[in-house]
């Protein structure tokens, strides 16, 4: 990873646990079974990027762009996403753990969430129109002023979100999944 730039390369069990890379362009790269925990990958671009089953928690992002990056499989608890840049931010998240990660004030629309735990997730100021959360785990995860237009949360579960400071116009809900926009009311739903 020494190189500035990276085309087309696969990174397989590379360990970087603790360790600082700054400045460096990763276009259409696979990373697999790599570890990047506590480590700091601020101002760097990933482009059309894909990890596998990589271990990528509490991993630093200041300034670092995600440019169509697609996760599969990896531990990624604490990351915090609001610090990386906003242009062409697009991200991607299958069978994941994001627990504790934090998205707020991105600008999210139709970013796919399939099989992953999002517990206790910020999600404050951020536009996730048109997203998917299919069978996510959304326990305790925190929306506030973000945007849910046509959000699918059909086969979501554990949220709690309340509609009057989230305009959610057309998002789905399933029908047991309608307690979770009533909680503030302290109302059973049988």
């Amino acid at each position: 990873m020494e190189e500035l730039l990276h085309i087309q390369k696969t990174f397989e069990k590379v360990i970087f646990t603790g360790k600082k890379v700054s400045n460096r362009e990763f276009e259409d790269c696979v990373f697999k079974n790599c570890d990047f925990a506590n480590s700091d990958f601020s101002n760097n671009t990933f482009m059309d990027c894909e990890f596998i089953d990589c271990n990528l928690s509490m991993m630093q992002v200041v300034g670092t762009n995600l440019k169509t990056v697609h996760f599969s499989n990896c531990k990624m608890m604490g990351i915090q996403f609001h610090t990386c840049n906003d242009f062409l931010f697009t991200v991607e998240f299958q069978d994941c753990v994001l627990d504790y990660s934090s998205f707020s004030n991105k600008k999210m629309l139709k970013t796919k969430f399939t099989n992953t735990s999002l517990k206790e997730v910020a999600f404050i100021g951020s536009d996730l129109t048109q997203s998917l959360f299919d069978n996510c785990n959304l326990q305790g995860a925190i929306f506030n002023d973000t945007q849910l237009k046509e959000v699918n949360f059909l086969t979501a579960y554990n949220y709690s979100i309340d509609p009057e400071f989230n305009p959610m116009k057309k998002a789905r809900f399933s029908t047991q999944g309608i307690t979770g926009l009533l909680d503030k009311y302290d109302i059973k739903v049988l």
